[in-house]
């Protein structure tokens, strides 16, 4: 697959990104660099090798899933413009 100056022009079209006729040759190259690199990947052989999460195998430590507050609603609240009983008090945005 090869990107052209089209190509790169219709998908900073659909992104909403400006970009200049003398910058359009330069990504051009960069995403043919890349699309050629990707290809190199699919020539790799993966057969039987198993999906990894981490490169390195290790056990996560687990811990109670518990619901808490963190025991700093106070600091918390010093932060709001405005409490009361405890809550943030925010405008009303409904009518």
């Amino acid at each position: 697959m090869s990107v052209t100056k089209d190509d790169v022009r219709k998908v900073a079209r659909l992104s909403r990104i400006a970009v200049s006729e003398q910058h359009v040759e330069e990504l051009v190259g960069e995403l043919n660099g890349i699309l050629s690199w990707i290809d190199q990947l699919n020539e790799v052989d993966i057969e039987g090798v198993e999906p990894m999460t981490s490169v390195v195998e290790t056990d996560l430590p687990m811990r109670d899933d518990v619901v808490t507050d963190g025991n700093i609603r106070d600091q918390v609240l010093a932060n709001a413009p405005r409490s009361e009983d405890g809550f943030f008090v925010v405008p009303k945005a409904v009518e």
